[in-house]
């Protein structure tokens, strides 16, 4: 590939103005090129105005360009794969959410339901960073400011990820709020949160800032990364990107989706690299809304889940985006006590550990996340390890 034709060929088509509203993900067939013509964009970006609308995505080795596909098609000929650049929301709340202003120092039912807080005494998340690419999260919220760290803000760099939205806060507030006087508990109160704002005040981002966030995370040594969000359709730039955070070690824990599916889920949980969530009641049943098929890994409360809302309130919401981010939590809780642990095993020991539905006309398969389960399975996988290697 003459990656110097190419870069003439992409200021020509950038300099030739018009109004887009779409944007394109551009990847190399052939890996080595992305990287050579990355190293050389990088170096053409800093004296040139025009390529600098070309934003490289190191992780999957390509770009993004602020030009629909259907104008790009001369790409191919340089070797290219273009993939329009969609957008993606949020799973968003269910049914009406509820605002609470005065509640008092509290766990949560889906904390208590899933046994976290009998493994406090072994493990609460200490020393473990998450990375929840969301809307943002609120820096004042009394009950997040011990776990907060800066993150990254994709949509504004020289600013801090700041919720303008909510849902970042909320998922935050589940995984590991913690209020000594008058607040919530979450999962794992002792994890780091870092969190990755790709999502803007409606809910809404792109795959591209999606796959500049998982860039981020791994190169920032994340140890969890939440993905409380979905999309119908796959996306193989998204692909790319989580099959690099798995082989870097860092688990990527993401919601089934909450369109009521049976036989298919929403990607990236669709992805088999994914710890794909699923949403419980109260009374333990799948709730009506989740999506569902083989593809999920477990199920966690996902119903009438109260946590952490910006400007110090909290709001009881609906969603797969609530129980991914109880997972998330109990993947801290396991990773604190044994941080070695890859995602295919951390996968595996969920699935093995999951208490089975109980209730009639529960369907087969996937089942409740459990801490206390998931702590002996560890434990009993690590104790039979020692035993072979012995």
């Amino acid at each position: 590939m003459d990656t110097s034709a190419l870069l003439r060929h992409l200021r020509r088509q950038l300099s030739a103005g018009g109004e887009w509203d779409a944007s394109t993900i551009v990847r190399f067939v052939r890996p080595e090129e992305g990287r050579r013509f990355l190293a050389a964009l990088a170096k053409m970006r800093a004296h040139g105005a025009v390529l600098r609308a070309a934003r490289p995505i190191r992780v999957i080795g390509g770009f993004s360009l602020p030009l629909p596909a259907s104008a790009l098609a001369s790409l191919l000929n340089y070797g290219c794969v273009l993939e329009a650049d969609r957008s993606v929301k949020v799973s968003h709340a269910l049914p009406k959410p509820i605002f609470r202003t005065d509640s008092k120092l509290d766990i949560p039912w889906g904390v208590r339901r899933i046994r976290a807080p009998q493994a406090w005494s072994r493990t609460t998340g200490q020393r473990v960073k998450v990375g929840v690419i969301d809307t943002g999260v609120d820096f004042d919220h009394p009950d997040l400011r011990h776990a907060l760290s800066r993150g990254i803000n994709l949509l504004q760099r020289t600013s801090l990820p700041h919720d303008d939205n909510g849902h970042g806060t909320h998922i935050a507030g589940t995984i590991s709020a913690a209020n000594a006087s008058r607040g919530m508990i979450g999962v794992a109160p002792r994890t780091e949160i870092h969190p990755v704002k790709a999502f803007d005040s409606d809910g809404s981002a792109y795959v591209s800032d999606i796959i500049l966030g998982i860039e981020w995370c791994i190169h920032h040594g994340m140890d969890i990364v939440n993905m409380s969000f979905g999309m119908p359709s796959r996306s193989d730039a998204l692909l790319k990107a989580v099959e690099s955070a798995y082989r870097a070690g860092i688990p990527i824990v993401a919601s089934s989706g909450n369109d009521g599916k049976k036989g298919s889920i929403d990607y990236p949980a669709g992805f088999g690299h994914t710890i794909a969530v699923g949403a419980l009641d109260r009374r333990g049943r799948i709730a009506r809304f989740t999506n569902r098929s083989a593809s999920v890994d477990l199920f966690a409360p996902g119903a009438q889940v109260e946590s952490a809302w910006p400007n110090g309130r909290r709001r009881v919401m609906s969603g797969t985006s609530m129980a991914t981010s109880h997972v998330t939590g109990a993947v801290a809780l396991l990773l604190s006590l044994r941080p070695g642990l890859s995602p295919g095993r951390i996968q595996e020991i969920l699935r093995r550990s999951a208490k089975p539905l109980a209730y009639n006309k529960a369907p087969r398969g996937a089942g409740e996340l459990d801490v206390l389960r998931m702590l002996k399975a560890a434990d009993d996988m690590s104790a039979g390890a020692g035993m072979t290697s012995g």
